[in-house]
């Protein structure tokens, strides 16, 4: 199957999830023994998107364009230079 074809499913699946998506009543906190802050409990899919590219000065629906798999990969590089950034203080 080509990359296209599977972008393409996975575009219109990632549709469908978020439309399901805001229909769930979402656990809020802890999260992984988190306490999440109240404004981010009540934020949106797309408001929590909307943030994080305010917060890093992103093109808008840059982030929230972004695949699920490239989300979760470039938090875990951005979760890592926090790490490393803090060892080097």
């Amino acid at each position: 199957m080509s990359q296209w074809l599977r972008r393409k499913i996975i575009s219109v699946m990632g549709r469908v999830y978020v439309w399901l998506d805001k229909g769930l009543k979402h656990e809020t906190s802890p999260i992984l023994g988190l306490v999440i802050d109240d404004d981010f409990q009540n934020m949106s899919r797309q408001e929590l998107c909307e943030h994080i590219e305010n917060k890093f000065n992103w093109e808008k629906d840059s982030f929230w364009s972004l695949e699920s798999t490239q989300k979760i990969r470039l938090c875990c590089q951005m979760g890592r230079n926090l790490i490393v950034e803090g060892e080097e203080e």
